[in-house]
This record gives C-alpha cells, structure tokens and sequence, in this order.
C-alpha cells in the first residue's frame, strides 16, 4: 500500500539523513504534539528537541502565576521547572532523540528586560508592573508577541541558527501556535523568519477547542496532514509527566488523537535533502483549516 503524503514526505526527510530539529516551547510541548512522530523518527534520523522557555523566576509571582502553582500543586517555582526539566529528560531519553533545554524564562514568569522607572518598589507589591506579560488571559494568551520580548526573539532564532546550521539541510518543526500562547507565537515567529524547510505542528492538546490563525495558514499556504503511527504509546508518554498532566486532563484520560503537521503544499512534493538535494514524491495536499482544535495555552491557567 502506498504511503499517504506526509508519510511519504517524512520517509523521504528520514531517508535523506539530514537533521531533524523539533522546537519545543515548554517542557512537554514536544510529546504532546509530536510524540508518535518523535518515537518513529527517532529511532531512524539524527533528532534533536529544544525546548526553549526551560526556567521560572524567583519570588515575587504575579497573580496568574499564584494560580497556575496552585494549580499545579507547588509553592516554588523554580523547584517546580528543575522537577519538570528532570520529566523531560526521562521522558526524551526514552525516544532516541537528543536533548537541549536552552534556559529562557518561561512567559508567566518574564520580566522586562529593562525595568520602567520609578516602579522598584511598586513591583514588590505588584509583580504585574514588572512583567512582559502581566496577566494569563489579558496578555499572555492573546496571541500576540510583547515588543519587550525582542530579544527573547532573537535569542529563539540564534538556537536555531546554532542546532541547525546552513538553511539548505535539515528540517525544522515548530508549533503552529494554535491556542495563542505567546511563547508559541514567539517560537513559531521565529521558525517562519529562519529562511529554513518549517514543518508546523498542531498544538495538543490545545487544539481541541481552538483553530489556527487562518491569516498564517493562508501567508504560508499551509496544508493539513495527520499522522497516526506511534499513538498507542503516546498515553503513557504525556503521563511522564507528571507536574503537568493532571492540570491539563483533569478527568485522568489523555484523549487519542491523530496528530496534526502543517507543511507547505510544494513541500509534500519536494521534501529537503543533504546539501540542497530534494527527494520527490507527489501527493494532493489537502487545506488546512478546522483539524486543528485547542484547549487552553500551555504554561498557565486560564
């Protein structure tokens, strides 16, 4: 039997030997969107995961970030993400893949590169002021990257330059941002500015009771694939992590759900190969648009 497209696409990526590097924007974002791909490939390619918003901040938190430890059921946020980062190792290890935690502050817990003047001692009473993001739902998760996050941005795109270098060779993965968390946005920016073969995924679980943002969808004439190899694992796979997983499938079940790719309609039909080398294959892409449907945005509460 003949193999659908994006199977067929990622055979012939996989067959060409060329790095595959997978952005991860926090400490499970990879296996909740990628896992039955990244125990496929692993296993077969040179795959590497970056995750890149890795660490927390010390005290004080601002209310949304209050909420999401109490959520979580911790008091400590750094001992939160240096328990989480531990998760994530165990978890990659497991799929064959290799490892990079990059360092930067997750976005509920960012503060301004450069303070604004005279709040000092406000942002001791009101972390907010302090903040890039001050709050979850007003500013985090609305789908938009803080001018004050340039340097994050820059600091996302110089990871990628360093893991995956040359723009002719390799492939990179990156979330589609579905549910409109900021950090997705920011890793997804910089995936679109890299000048590099960029396969989109679908945020999971996210996308459940989200859609992407048409407007990139459609600047990128993405179209939806689904893969459905490695999904019978994939279970107990999220369950590694374990600071995570409760908050984000309250009811103790992670639903089965194919996962999601988003890919350029010519990329199906000329994937990337070793030192500029495509590899041919055709395949009707399909459009994308409502198969991806998210919850709520990763690294908070809602």
């Amino acid at each position: 039997m003949a193999d659908d497209p994006l199977t067929g696409f990622v055979r012939t990526v996989v067959g060409s030997d060329v790095p595959i590097l997978v952005l991860s924007p926090h400490l499970d974002d990879a296996v909740l969107s990628c896992g039955g791909l990244l125990g496929w490939a692993g296993r077969r390619a040179p795959v590497t995961v970056a995750t890149l918003f890795t660490e927390a901040a010390p005290p004080p938190y601002t209310l949304s970030a209050r909420q999401y430890l109490k959520q979580i059921g911790a008091g400590d946020a750094e001992e939160l993400f240096a328990e989480r980062r531990a998760e994530d190792r165990r978890v990659l290890e497991g799929l064959d893949v290799a490892i990079r935690h990059v360092g930067l502050v997750d976005g509920l817990f960012r503060r301004l590169p450069r303070p604004r003047p005279g709040t000092g001692r406000l942002a001791r009473l009101l972390p907010e002021v302090a903040q890039v993001y001050p709050t979850y739902r007003l500013h985090l998760s609305r789908g938009r990257v803080s001018p004050h996050d340039a340097e994050t941005l820059r600091l996302v795109a110089g990871t990628v330059d360093e893991l995956l270098p040359g723009r002719s060779q390799g492939l990179l993965l990156a979330p589609l941002g579905v549910g409109g968390h900021a950090d997705h946005v920011l890793v997804r920016t910089a995936a679109e500015r890299s000048g590099r073969p960029v396969v989109y995924y679908s945020d999971f679980p996210y996308d459940r009771h989200a859609g992407p943002d048409a407007r990139f969808t459609a600047r990128n004439r993405l179209v939806a694939r689904v893969w459905e190899r490695g999904l019978d694992r994939k279970a107990e796979l999220i369950a590694g992590y374990g600071t995570q997983v409760h908050a984000l499938f309250p009811d103790g079940r992670v639903p089965r759900a194919p996962e999601v790719y988003l890919l350029p309609g010519a990329a199906a039909a000329d994937p990337p190969g070793p030192a500029g080398r495509s590899g041919r294959r055709s395949g009707k892409p399909a459009p994308a648009g409502g198969s991806a449907r998210g919850v709520r945005t990763a690294g908070g509460v809602p």
